[in-house]
Order: C-alpha cells, then sequence, then structure tokens
C-alpha cells in the first residue's frame, strides 16, 4: 500500500515466491541462515496454507512468504511492476490486483485500503473488474464486483500524480 502512496502502518510484508518445482525445504535452510526464523513449526501448514510465515531476527520484521501457484498468482507475478526504491529495484503487484486482493480479504482494514487506493492511484478499473469477475467464478461467490462498485460510487477526489509504476518486461526466477 505504501508503495503507491496510501499510508498504512502494518504488522507483516508479504511476498509471493514462485518456487516452480522447487520443494519447500529447499527454501528453509538459506532462510535461517540469513537470519529468518519461521514464525511455524509445523510445515504441513505452509504448503495447505501457501503462506510460509518468518520473522527477521535483527529486525524484527515479520514477512509472510506466499508460495505462488498457477493461475492468477502467477498472472501477478507476471504483471508485477518495478518501483524504484532508494538504490534499489523492486519488483512489487501491480495496483489494480492489490485491489482485488483487497476486495477479496474483506476486512474493515483491507476496504479502507482500496478507498485509499481509488482516491490516489492511477488505476485501470476494467483490469480490476475482470479480476474480480475470475475471482467470483473460481469461488463461487458473486460479491466481489459489486463491493467494488459500491466502493468507486463513493470513491473521493483523485490525485492525478499517483506513482506510476513501469511493468516489469518478463520475470525472474529464484
Amino acid at each position: 500500500m505504501a508503495i503507491y502512496g496510501v499510508p498504512r502502518t502494518t504488522g507483516d510484508i508479504d511476498i509471493t515466491l514462485d518456487l516452480g518445482e522447487r520443494r519447500l525445504d529447499l527454501l528453509t535452510t538459506p532462510l535461517r541462515r540469513a537470519g529468518f526464523i519461521p514464525r511455524i513449526s509445523d510445515p504441513i501448514f505452509a504448503m495447505e496454507t501457501r503462506i510460509y510465515p518468518v520473522t527477521h531476527e535483527a529486525t524484527g520484521w515479520n514477512l509472510d512468504l506466499v508460495l505462488a501457484g498457477p493461475g492468477l498468482e502467477q498472472r501477478f507475478l507476471d504483471e508485477a511492476r518495478i518501483v524504484e526504491a532508494g538504490r534499489h529495484r523492486v519488483p512489487v503487484i501491480a495496483p489494480e490486483h492489490l485491489v482485488a486482493l483487497k476486495i477479496l480479504a474483506g476486512r474493515p482494514k483491507d476496504l479502507e485500503d482500496v478507498r485509499g487506493m481509488l482516491r490516489i492511484a492511477e488505476l485501470d478499473h476494467a483490469s480490476i473488474e475482470r479480476t474480480l469477475g475470475e475471482l467470483e467464478s473460481l469461488l463461487d461467490q458473486r460479491d466481489l464486483l459489486p463491493i467494488y462498485a459500491r466502493l468507486r460510487a463513493a470513491q473521493g477526489p483523485r490525485n492525478a500524480d499517483a506513482l506510476r509504476a513501469r511493468p516489469v518486461r518478463g520475470r525472474s526466477r529464484g
């Protein structure tokens, strides 16, 4: 959220990883060596939920490593944007996909995040609607598009100087 200009304090950082054909246990040892301590003791939890929560020991930051699967998650990775963060170039989820995932989560703080994005970010609304429609079909839900329509109808003034990130050309696997 912050990378797109929406202020928010959060308890963790979500990072989506594409392990490809590699097993999760091949990731855990290098993570431990780098100072990342698992917040769960049951590796089956990670495989069932596709989330591997860790804490960076030196900083105390919590990270949720989301293990990407085929379909929408892969598309989200493929369509990530490169954002300049200091001297670093960081791939970040496209704002349209972030909005769709926030609506899917549906918690009050997530919907407030969507309101913030609608106020300040340049968004491709048709893309958001397509993604929400796909999610509704996949999950046999019919409430995501109406939620988005209500949030858009109530949107305030927009900031024309919103952060514009560039699409990633290809993707790196790692």
